[in-house]
């Protein structure tokens, strides 16, 4: 008898696997799914209805809303900027920044965070308070954090571009803040990169020099102040310098 070559063998496990699927599913029933549209029985329907369609709306828009309105936007472009200045552009890689910008994120947020599920979270979990009460409750610690960490000259100009003149700063429409916020995140990133570009560009010109000295002109002087560049980050501390002044710069 001739023996199963490996593909005929595998097309043959495969459905075995199948017929016993059939067989399991069969007896029990498939579950039936639909999705219709269907008049509503009375306006607790429709406020159910519209309360699903709000949530799915929030879901949707909550990685803008964590990038946006968090520590996130800044923290990760300092990283970026920090890749460049070292001359590793694919080293660390996007993931490991991405990944370790979000817990940081987390880390600068949670006391905020703990505010928003005490005052709002828990309270409208034990169905103490409604949806509406509840983030109206959730935006009252956010509003604090991005006002803190807002220029005032960039709050001001959205303020003049609406011409609004809030009493308070309680009275300040999130969707004014969260452009001004926005505004002054991406100033200071820039402002904390430019001066993490300038020790590296010192290296830079420092080897840039001593190559042409040595008449070594046809060496890139990439290949002498990478090492060089390395070296003084992780002597200086560098990483652990720099999460400490990021998170340090939130108020």
């Amino acid at each position: 008898m001739k023996p199963f070559s490996r593909p005929s063998l595998m097309r043959l496990c495969l459905v075995f696997l199948l017929v016993v699927l059939v067989a399991v599913a069969v007896p029990q029933g498939l579950p039936k799914l639909s999705v219709g549209v269907d008049t509503a029985k009375g306006t607790k329907d429709v406020a159910s209805s519209l309360q699903i369609l709000a949530m799915l709306t929030i879901l949707s828009l909550a990685p803008a809303l964590l990038i946006l309105t968090t520590a996130f936007t800044r923290i990760v472009i300092i990283f970026s900027f920090v890749r460049s200045a070292l001359g590793t552009p694919a080293i660390p890689p996007n993931q490991v920044l991405v990944g370790l910008s979000l817990f940081l994120t987390f880390f600068v947020m949670g006391p905020t965070y703990a505010k928003v599920n005490e005052q709002a979270f828990q309270p409208y979990m034990k169905k103490q308070i409604s949806i509406e009460v509840a983030m109206d409750r959730a935006s009252g610690p956010m509003r604090d954090f991005m006002i803190k960490n807002t220029y005032t000259k960039d709050l001001q100009m959205f303020l003049n571009i609406r011409k609004e003149k809030p009493a308070t700063r309680n009275d300040v429409k999130m969707v004014t803040l969260i452009p001004a916020f926005i505004l002054s995140e991406l100033k200071t990133a820039f402002i904390i990169g430019f001066y993490i570009f300038i020790p590296f560009l010192v290296i830079d010109l420092i080897v840039a020099s001593a190559l042409m000295s040595m008449g070594m002109m046809m060496m890139p002087p990439t290949v002498i102040a990478l090492p060089a560049k390395i070296l003084v980050f992780v002597l200086a501390d560098g990483w652990s310098t720099l999460v400490g002044a990021v998170i340090g710069g939130y108020k």
